[in-house]
């Protein structure tokens, strides 16, 4: 029997659209097929954390696959995985609940069939904090895997270690749910994760995974886990002796109140490239990045910071758009030359310098020269 949660207020926080989709799409259910709707995964857990969510699955008992699928085609939903019973309205995702179990390589290799009861659907997911069931008539919470105590505790637990290991995936996303919620993976189950080989994953999945742990809250979490689950090694054939991983550790806490929202994406491999034994272009490419990865990571923090540096890199764009600007010194610097949101003024314009004869790369020349003659300025003051 599962652990169950009154739960009646769970809604108050769901934006008045998507609970206007889910109030739809289950009155019809319930009213024209009897059917039994569960909000399910994410949604529940982040609902708990009291987490913003607008990803909502909806998961359907007590339905047959024709009805079902006749239910759907009323509705006006888009069949985005139906091998999978997955149907897409606005931006929800309704399903049957199924089971899967691996019959081939690669992350599509997955044999799918229905499931016969909540405990069983819910024993498909990775994490007992993603197994939550949310019960939208009786307004409760099904708990089967002890994830409610979990979620208390803080700790990432896996469900059922057979299907666990089917998909290597798992393994990076427990090291970016530890990142984005500050959890500590269980022994057991960081033990099994370990174990895993991460030679069958493509690119864009890697790189999905990454993306959401470089843009979470506990950056020295994710960090951990990338050494701990032997993720780097196994992706990047790399490894970090224990001081550098507690050096960059703490530059990770110490620098993240001043990380810009605008390049949250990058300050992980910005602060951390010069600790890892590859080179940056070579980890970009093993990830799949986009290429403005390789343009954010292309200028490093110097060892010394000067009034030049600061000048010469603002000449095009203001410093609040450069990665290295969580570094006081530089956001001192910037603001002192006020160059943190607008570019350095070179204290002449092109249009002045074709005033006074100049013109092809003679003007390029001059323009160069007098900018550098008042960076120079500035730094003899």
């Amino acid at each position: 029997m599962p652990t169950i949660k009154p739960f009646p207020n769970f809604f108050s926080q769901t934006d008045p659209s998507i609970l206007h989709d889910i109030t739809t799409v289950t009155d019809y259910l319930t009213q024209y097929y009897n059917a039994t709707c569960y909000i399910v995964g994410g949604a529940v857990r982040d609902r708990l954390l009291g987490r913003e969510c607008k990803d909502y699955d909806i998961e359907c008992f007590d339905i047959s696959v024709e009805d079902f699928e006749t239910a759907m085609v009323h509705l006006g939903a888009q069949g985005v995985g139906k091998s999978f019973f997955v149907y897409k309205y606005h931006l929800l995702d309704i399903s049957l609940p199924r089971k899967e179990k691996k019959v081939a390589q690669g992350h599509k290799g997955f044999e799918v069939t229905l499931a016969n009861n909540e405990r069983e659907a819910s024993k498909r997911r990775d994490f007992t904090i993603n197994a939550l069931m949310y019960d939208i008539q009786n307004e409760k919470i099904l708990d089967f895997w002890s994830g409610l105590d979990d979620l208390e505790h803080k700790i990432l637990r896996v469900v059922n270690e057979s299907s666990f290991i089917e998909d290597s995936l798992r393994v990076l996303r427990a090291m970016q749910f530890s990142a984005r919620f500050g959890f500590k993976i269980e022994e057991k189950s960081c033990t099994l994760c370990q174990n895993i080989a991460l030679d069958d994953l493509p690119k864009e999945r890697i790189f999905s995974e990454f993306e959401k742990m470089f843009r979470a809250e506990y950056l020295h979490y994710g960090l951990y886990y990338l050494l701990q689950l032997c993720i780097f090694e196994k992706l990047f054939d790399v490894r970090m002796e224990r001081g550098n991983f507690i050096q960059l550790s703490r530059e990770l806490q110490k620098y993240q109140a001043n990380f810009e929202d605008e390049l949250r994406d990058y300050y992980f491999l910005f602060i951390s490239k010069s600790y890892w034994d590859i080179e940056t272009g070579e980890l970009l490419d093993r990830l799949g990045a986009p290429n403005v990865y390789y343009k954010k990571l292309a200028t490093t923090l110097p060892a010394t910071l000067t009034v030049s540096f600061i000048a010469n890199l603002a000449l095009k764009e203001g410093i609040m758009s450069y990665v290295g600007n969580y570094h006081p010194k530089v956001r001192i610097l910037a603001k002192h030359l006020d160059v943190w949101d607008k570019p350095f003024d070179r204290g002449v314009t092109p249009t002045e310098l074709m005033a006074e004869g100049f013109k092809g790369k003679a003007l390029g020349d001059e323009l160069d020269g007098r900018t550098q003659e008042k960076i120079k300025s500035l730094k003899e003051k």
